[in-house]
């Protein structure tokens, strides 16, 4: 019993370590402090059509990870339907996906694509990605369900 105790205690101090350390236990997106996609706002790209940073006031959980929205009207319009407004790939560059690899996000560099949310390492990448777009997400999509169980990210 006083292991069983133990073991726990050391799994919250763990706990508490990667959260403090900004490596929050993650869900399926990519996180960067905790939040899905540097906190920028799903929705806003759709609806305001650039990159807007959302706020910690107005927060939603998609698949175990926490979204930051600009305002409660994004916040809802994302709970009412996440997958019309969450990125693809779990939020990682679509470009590493097409070239077989999961890598971080700048959330300046997007495309929304056939009304897809795309997501790029940084505008260099995204200046590849546009170059084929078609391509790269027919190539994206045939290689995500093997890049999705990748472990190491690229940052």
């Amino acid at each position: 019993n006083s292991m069983r105790t133990f073991g726990l205690i050391k799994l919250i101090a763990l706990g508490s370590f990667a959260l403090s350390a900004g490596l929050a236990l993650a869900g399926e997106f990519y996180e960067k402090d905790g939040v899905a996609i540097k906190g920028f706002d799903p929705v806003a790209y759709f609806k305001e059509g650039h990159a807007v940073k959302g706020s910690a006031e107005h927060t939603a959980v998609y698949k175990g990870s926490t979204f930051h929205f600009t305002s409660a009207a994004n916040r809802e319009a994302f709970a009412a339907n996440p997958g019309e407004y969450a990125p693809q790939y779990d939020g990682f560059c679509a470009y590493g996906v097409a070239k077989g690899a999961k890598a971080k996000i700048e959330g300046e560099a997007f495309k929304i694509v056939e009304g897809k949310l795309y997501l790029n390492y940084d505008a260099k990448v995204q200046g590849d990605w546009n170059k084929d777009v078609s391509t790269y997400v027919m190539q994206a999509d045939k290689n995500w369900a093997d890049v999705a169980k990748l472990e190491k990210v690229v940052e």
